[in-house]
């Protein structure tokens, strides 16, 4: 069972060692409900939230890098098999890059003055740069998640279908 919010708080806020106890699916999805509930915004505590997040997904990104090398060892049990979390490790990667080019926008909003108007319409590229990254991180844990799912098995085929009966030809006169 995943940590419950700390006394006081109201939302989800893990420390990449808290994921070490919990099964893979559990650990991302508490990865996803920490981004959720500890947005980014453009200030001080918004910059905090994205290296809190880069810091849980890198460990993250190494706990199922270090599960998929457990699995491919003999009589190790209990966990997704090595190709679910190889894809879940190299989807975690690709929202820790997305994270890490979210950065650069999100440092000039917090530390530049936007008195400006010139600095006021730069400011509008750098949150759509921002968004741009931090909305492809969110594809990217989406795609950690799913990579987990247990897959459901073929569906059982039915009998054939009735071929089409087929019309007389006619003929046209020419």
């Amino acid at each position: 069972m995943p940590p419950q919010p700390r006394s006081g708080d109201a939302l989800h806020t893990y420390d990449p060692i808290d994921l070490d106890d919990m099964s893979p699916r559990q650990a991302v999805d508490a990865v996803i409900a920490d981004i959720r509930d500890h947005h980014i915004t453009a200030d001080g505590i918004g910059l905090f939230n994205a290296t809190r997040h880069i810091d849980l997904l890198c460990h993250l990104t190494a706990r199922m890098a270090a599960d998929v090398e457990y699995q491919l060892a003999p009589l190790i049990s209990g966990l997704p098999s090595a190709g679910p979390l190889g894809e879940t490790a190299a989807c975690l990667g690709r929202a820790i890059a997305h994270y890490t080019q979210a950065l650069p926008p999100l440092i000039t909003l917090t530390t530049g003055p936007q008195d400006t108007l010139q600095q006021k319409l730069d400011s509008l590229d750098h949150h759509s740069r921002l968004r741009v990254h931090l909305d492809d991180a969110g594809r990217a844990l989406t795609a950690a998640r799913t990579a987990l799912e247990v897959p459901q098995p073929p569906a059982v085929p039915s009998a054939p279908a009735p071929a089409p009966a087929h019309a007389p030809a006619v003929r046209r006169r020419a």
